[in-house]
């Protein structure tokens, strides 16, 4: 009882319930500002591709003039997306005129999302804000997103309130963010703003980004995991047809290894597996201090990919000659072959059961 209190009122501090930005307009104009070096330009790659995923057609306006780096940033996380970016060369004083030409620019092509990403300024450069702002009145946007780095601790609340005093922005995204260690920057940030948390954003692939659910941070503040968003995460690389299949050749008992090999694939594309692991309840903590990811998958693809497509097809067939040959072509040991193929066996059973609807009994120890 006393932990859901404490789970409830964590989950008001930090807004009680989820924001989204504002996509009423057309086109919908989203203008992203933050700090140097706290993530605004792959944040703004990710929000395309979520937009993007959501059917809204998407252009990126590359407005920070004095970092080319970020330009060719930008034009790199687009290509990715598959999204058009507006740039200009040789532009070194007019941000403001470049943004406006951008605009008009995306409206020609019809697109109903323009977002714009703009130079990092620290809040005690004068001519710097002056020019954000600047920027905000010419394209008056539908959405404002201060981005900041949730690592600065305390610092990132006082430039939150330095920003919004000058932009007033309607969101705050949080990058960098590990719901267990790093959840006080969530709580500080908006009862100093009194602005929500729209967005937190953690790895640099284009997926790593979710809505803020305050009642789901609070979970995971509390080490209780977070597995709405695990499941949600699944379900973006759900392909029912190919589900269907899967279950039938369960239920015959047909899973091999090629099967295996497109299943570790998709949880691949869900993210960072200790970010993932960190979702379900009781584990997060167990794994603050373990250094884990994808390429704990690395010698599991390289045995399998060792197999001749008949093997990966018939796991029966292998035998102590093949699983030499199959060690010797992934780099690894004969017993390493014989464990991944028990653990295998065991998945297979397991998965048969559940698409069945017969969980096999549990070995009494």
């Amino acid at each position: 009882m006393q932990v859901k209190i404490v789970r409830d009122e964590l989950a008001v501090l930090m807004g009680g319930k989820a924001s989204e930005i504002n996509l009423k307009d057309s086109p919908s104009i989203i203008l992203i500002a933050g700090l140097q070096g706290s993530g605004k330009t792959t944040f703004t790659g990710k929000l395309a591709s979520m937009l993007k995923k959501k059917g809204r057609g998407v252009v990126l306006i590359a407005g920070d003039i004095y970092r080319p780096a970020a330009i060719d940033q930008l034009k790199v996380l687009a290509g990715q997306v598959g999204v058009d970016v507006y740039s200009e060369d040789g532009v070194q004083s007019d941000a403001v005129g470049l943004v406006e030409r951008g605009v008009k620019w995306a409206k020609a092509k019809g697109v109903n999302t323009i977002i714009v990403d703009t130079a990092g300024r620290l809040a005690i450069d004068e001519q710097m804000m002056n020019e954000i702002t600047a920027i905000k009145a010419a394209i008056k946007p539908s959405e404002t997103l201060f981005v900041v780095d949730s690592m600065t601790g305390q610092d990132a609340v006082n430039t939150a309130k330095e920003f919004n005093s000058r932009l007033d922005f309607d969101g705050v995204v949080l990058t960098k963010l590990d719901g267990d260690t790093r959840g006080g920057a969530a709580i500080s940030i908006r009862s100093v703003v009194d602005k929500p948390l729209k967005f937190v954003s953690r790895g640099e692939k284009m997926e790593d980004l979710d809505v803020f659910h305050p009642e789901r941070m609070a979970d995971r503040i509390l080490g209780m995991g977070d597995i709405v968003s695990l499941v949600e995460k699944a379900q973006e690389q759900f392909d029912e047809e190919e589900a269907e299949r899967l279950q039938r050749k369960l239920r015959k008992d047909e899973f091999n290894f090629e099967d295996f090999l497109k299943q570790i694939g998709q949880i691949k594309k869900m993210g960072n597996i200790k970010d993932i692991a960190s979702m379900i309840p009781g584990v997060g903590k167990a794994l603050r201090d373990v250094e884990m990811d994808n390429s704990v998958f690395k010698q599991t693809e390289a045995i399998i990919h060792s197999m001749t497509p008949f093997e990966r097809q018939n796991p029966s067939c292998l035998t102590p000659s093949r699983k030499q040959r199959i060690a010797k072509g992934s780099g690894c040991e004969v017993a390493d072959v014989n464990r991944l193929i028990k653990q295998f066996d065991q998945m297979r059973t397991m998965m048969k059961g559940v698409a069945t609807g017969k969980m096999p009994k549990m070995r009494k120890r």
